[in-house]
């Protein structure tokens, strides 16, 4: 047995013509572009190419996407003030602040202070919580992403056990609430999970989100589960792996994503999924 390839930039260039055509309408009807503000403290390298991807997305998509750079020793006051300017910016739908964030400011705070109907990362503790009672006003891009994922294979998730291997608040938590909305029974796991393998192995649907290189091999996935890969690590070489061993895995599982190629792609269509939304609510 060959697993299923789940080819994300295909479903996400399909996804992001979808996007296109509804920026056109919008501008029809509007008079502008929807519009996406990034926000981008410091010079980490994987952040630059993170937030170029996002900017370039938009534009391709037909929207109006801006970029603002801020030196790494900007206060969280400056930062704060920046982000009350956007959210009374009437031409900006969507504000993302690109994190890891340096070490003089509170993550937490600045993704407080992004008003929760511009937030389309869909971090903001309102949203948080309107995800948990099932009706989200944005959903977390990557989760979102691997949800589409699973819906373009077919993928039974009702009746299925889902099992996650982290926590995040950006991945692991909102991924277990769509996956729970939809029907599953969900597993969360951790670093400190005892006997990990045990647990994976249960898995008819496998979300692998921990940050650690190729740590899921054939060992310890059930044979046909479907294997949805969040991780991307940089190795020793350079080169790029996921946290699943995807050469082992594949003959093992019944579908699985690539690294790169896999889910990457899908969240930066979902983001520009949410910009949307949130351009087309301000129009009623």
């Amino acid at each position: 047995m060959t697993a299923q390839l789940i080819d994300g930039l295909a479903l996400a260039q399909q996804t992001r013509a979808q996007v296109a055509q509804r920026a056109a309408a919008f501008e029809q009807k509007s008079g502008r572009k929807a519009g996406l503000t990034v926000v981008l403290v410091g010079e980490n390298p994987a952040s630059q190419v993170y937030v170029r991807n996002k900017v370039k997305a938009c534009e391709a998509a037909g929207m109006k996407s801006e970029l603002i750079m801020l030196p790494a020793d900007t206060s969280q006051a400056a930062l704060l003030t920046k982000i009350d300017q956007l959210n009374a910016d009437t031409s900006v739908d969507g504000i993302l602040v690109q994190l890891p964030l340096p070490s003089q400011i509170d993550s937490h705070r600045v993704i407080e202070a992004i008003a929760a109907d511009k937030d389309v990362d869909g971090f903001h503790v309102a949203n948080a919580g309107a995800l948990m009672t099932g009706a989200p006003q944005f959903t977390p891009c990557t989760p979102y992403g691997v949800m589409k994922m699973l819906e373009s294979i077919g993928t039974p998730i009702r009746g299925a056990h889902a099992v996650i291997v982290g926590a995040s608040n950006i991945v692991g938590k909102p991924m277990a609430m769509l996956l729970l909305a939809a029907g599953a029974t969900v597993t969360i796991c951790n670093s400190k999970t005892r006997d990990l393998p045990a647990m994976t192995r249960q898995a008819d649907i496998l979300v692998a989100a921990v940050g650690r290189p190729k740590l899921i091999d054939a060992s310890m996935v059930k044979p046909g589960a479907v294997v949805i890969d969040v991780g991307i690590n940089r190795l020793d070489d350079g080169k790029l792996a996921g946290d699943v061993d995807f050469e082992s895995v594949k003959p093992v599982a019944g579908a699985i994503t690539p690294v790169p190629g896999g889910v990457g792609p899908m969240t930066i269509a979902m983001l520009l999924v949410n910009t949307m939304e949130s351009a087309e609510r301000r129009l009623v």
